[in-house]
């Protein structure tokens, strides 16, 4: 039986489900939350408030933005014709991160997937063919997982778009810095598959 309040175990529950988090990890982040209860507990707890309040998704590309349409969709400097489509809002950080792409994005909600009933519908697929009409898209550049539901959502989307813009996608291979011992039998053939002149 547990020792600790009601209170603070309904709040040991919600921290383990998050993604990484078990029931010790978050018992242990809640006992260290509690000791430094001014300097972590209650910033904490008034910025997620804060989020709680004002976070949304954008209408247009369906990133986390506190607005209605978030700065990266709303850029002049960003209407280039270019369109990255990702899977979920941590894939476009992640390529905002990079700092190397300067277009816009367009997250589907994840990706097609028969054994899991998601298909077109319940992504942001039929959003994506109207805005590549709406925007005068010139390119769109695929950014899904080298996963089999990844690739078969980037099948599906460049059979909707063939004829509407030129779809490309990233390419697939040996990550730098990785060395080949190391890598998976499916890296290895996608980079000898993507090869090119030196």
């Amino acid at each position: 039986m547990s020792q600790a309040p009601r209170e603070i175990e309904t709040l040991i529950d919600l921290m383990a489900r998050l993604p990484g988090l078990g029931p010790r990890s978050a018992r242990r982040a809640v006992l260290y939350l509690i000791r430094k209860r001014g300097l972590l507990l209650r910033p904490l707890a008034e910025a997620m408030q804060a989020v709680a309040d004002s976070a949304r998704e954008c209408v247009v590309c369906g990133n986390v933005t506190t607005g209605e349409v978030c700065e990266i969709c709303s850029s002049e400097k960003r209407a280039n014709g270019t369109l990255c489509v990702v899977e979920d809002v941590a894939d476009l950080w992640a390529m905002e991160r990079a700092g190397v792409f300067s277009g816009r994005y367009h997250v589907l909600g994840g990706t097609l997937s028969a054994l899991d009933g998601v298909g077109p519908e319940e992504l942001r697929l039929p959003k994506l063919v109207q805005r590549v009409a709406d925007e005068g898209i010139t390119e769109v550049i695929l950014a899904l997982n080298a996963t089999i539901d990844g690739q078969t959502t980037a099948h599906y989307i460049a059979d909707e778009l063939e004829g509407r813009c030129s779809v490309t996608s990233l390419a697939q291979g040996v990550p730098i810095g990785g060395e080949l011992d190391y890598l998976d039998e499916g890296t290895i053939t996608a980079a000898l598959k993507a090869r090119k002149a030196l």
